[in-house]
């Protein structure tokens, strides 16, 4: 059975855990309420306030003794970290780290963007030392930047290493935005609901999907020459665009229907992402959720009209996706079984929520970033350009059959997600003690493994980089395997890792067919983690039609 420190929830996934007791063990404060329940009202006051010591007890023990012991054990190796608040951790001074390091642009249109959307990855490593520990509440997040570690936790398969605390952790007014899905989950559950949505995305799946998503990128690029009329030159938000291309590819490529048609679940997602935001930042009491603040009910309203359009979503394109065999078409295909892949439907309904988050949000930033950096740095832009003539053409879309022909547009992509990798970290939860190097961790702590610090660390990266540089992944080029992963690594590898290099390949190179790129002097460099990493201002271009 779980220890009694995991009773508070703060390790777990949702408060339920926070009432529960230890296990079988008898509890003799029950064991009274209930014999004195059947008794006089004074009995049943004494019930009452029993319980209500208990909880009381079970609080202190998982706000102050749990922590506090824990922090003793790693600063006994060496392991320090700002000094934490009782009830808030250093959520304050997270909160103040962040709000100084983006108050103003970065000065130029420069890669060394880490102070500015993760300032405490530098600060506090270099006031602290590595690693080092800060505090959400009475979490721990115990910061390793070192590959060594994210290959040992991220390739774990024997359940040290857990997925509990990705997607919102102990808070679950963070977790709404993806529901139960595949993100969210761990152990079982995971095992099950990753078997059934691999298929969606293998490699051949995604393939045969490439001219539905040429067709979409081609509708979005006649757009711009409409737009641009008879000027050569003319200015575009690049973020805008592709958030409006990856939305209508996931639409069509794994639900069957298109942006227009799931127009209003983006944008109700859109307002969760702010919400989830606040709540991932600030302590979460136990219970707080049913609390009925202004921002509680509209979290409940957003989550019901999400849940409600989906669930209207899947019974309109459900026989469709079914015989298509598309990412819908096999949940809905599982929840008709009576086997181990079995689904139910509101468990399709959350992994919807997470694929219509997801699937916009990685591939939409990849593009920005990467059509932002091509046109400031214009000789890679040249020869993305040429090899794209050289294998399609001037006027032949992209196929299944040249595209990974594309060699220097592959380059290009892996350096911009090496600079600006769509998520800044990703966590794991220490499910029992476990040695790492000479340092012994405690169950219960969890691990933060900083990607965007890992990326532009010099003494892997070497002393360039902070620069665009995309011949480093030129063919026969490797590095250590936990030092580059904008996917993850290991069993719990992003499942849309295809679809999102196929589908932005695939943009990137119809893009330079048409079009050369410029940074607008409207463009302004401030880089910024809202759930993933995006440009604070927006992402200007100047297109030029060839």
């Amino acid at each position: 059975m779980k220890r009694a420190e995991r009773v508070a929830g703060f390790v777990g996934d949702s408060e339920s855990t926070f009432f529960s007791v230890r296990g079988s063990e008898p509890n003799p404060i029950a064991g009274i309420a209930k014999q004195q329940t059947m008794g006089s009202p004074a009995a049943i006051l004494l019930a009452v306030l029993l319980a209500v010591l208990a909880y009381v007890l079970r609080v202190l023990r998982s706000l102050v003794w749990v922590p506090h012991r824990l922090e003793r054990r790693l600063r006994r190796q060496g392991i320090r970290g700002p000094p934490r608040r009782l009830i808030s951790g250093n959520g304050a001074d997270y909160g103040a780290l962040l709000a100084a390091a983006q108050s103003k642009p970065l000065a130029s249109f420069h890669h060394a963007i880490v102070g500015r959307v993760a300032p405490h990855y530098r600060e506090w490593a270099a006031r602290y030392g590595r690693p080092f520990v800060f505090w959400f509440g009475p979490r721990s997040w115990l910061v390793f930047s070192s590959p060594e570690v994210a290959k040992a936790a991220l390739n774990d398969s024997t359940g040290t290493f857990d997925k509990a605390g990705n997607g919102g952790g102990g808070n679950p007014l963070a977790r709404q935005l993806i529901g139960e899905g595949l993100v969210g989950l761990t152990g079982e559950k995971w095992a099950h609901h990753r078997r059934v949505i691999s298929p969606a995305f293998n490699m051949e799946r995604v393939k045969g999907w490439i001219p539905e998503m040429s067709a979409i990128a081609s509708s979005m690029l006649d757009k711009w020459e409409v737009q641009g009329g008879t000027h050569t030159e003319f200015e575009i938000d690049a973020s805008k665009e592709f958030q409006t291309l990856s939305s209508d590819v996931i639409s069509c490529v794994a639900f069957g229907s298109s942006y227009e048609e799931g127009k209003r679940i983006f944008q109700l997602q859109e307002e969760q992402i702010k919400l989830a935001l606040i709540a991932m930042r600030t302590f979460y009491f136990p219970g707080f959720r049913f609390v009925p603040t202004k921002k509680n009910r509209r979290r409940h309203s957003l989550n019901q009209e999400i849940r409600s359009s989906l669930r209207k979503l899947i019974e309109t394109n459900g026989r469709k996706c079914e015989d298509s065999k598309n990412l819908l078409g096999l949940m809905l295909s599982a929840s008709k079984t009576d086997n181990e892949f079995k689904m139910g439907i509101e468990e399709i309904i959350d992994e919807c929520k997470t694929f219509y988050f997801a699937g916009k949000e990685t591939t939409a930033n990849l593009l920005t970033w990467a059509t932002l950096l091509l046109a400031l740095h214009k000789e890679w832009q040249d020869k993305a350009r040429d090899e794209v003539y050289q294998v399609c053409g001037k006027h032949k879309h992209p196929n299944a059959e040249n595209l990974s022909s594309l060699k220097i547009v592959n380059m290009v992509l892996k350096e911009t997600l090496r600079l600006y990798p769509p998520a800044l970290f990703v966590n794991r939860t220490v499910t029992r003690d476990v040695k790492l190097g000479k340092l012994d961790i405690p169950a219960g702590t969890q691990l933060n493994l900083p990607i965007i610090d890992i990326h532009h660390d010099v003494d892997i990266w070497g002393a360039n980089a902070e620069e665009f540089d995309p011949s480093r992944f030129a063919d026969g080029k490797s590095y250590h395997l936990g030092a580059y992963f904008p996917f993850g690594i290991g069993p719990a590898i992003c499942v849309g890792q295809n679809l999102a290099m196929v589908e932005a390949k695939l943009a990137l190179a119809m893009v330079l067919q048409r079009f050369a790129l410029d940074v607008s002097t409207s463009y302004v460099h401030a880089p910024m983690k809202v759930m993933t990493l995006q440009p604070q201002y927006g992402a200007q271009l100047l297109v030029h039609k060839i």
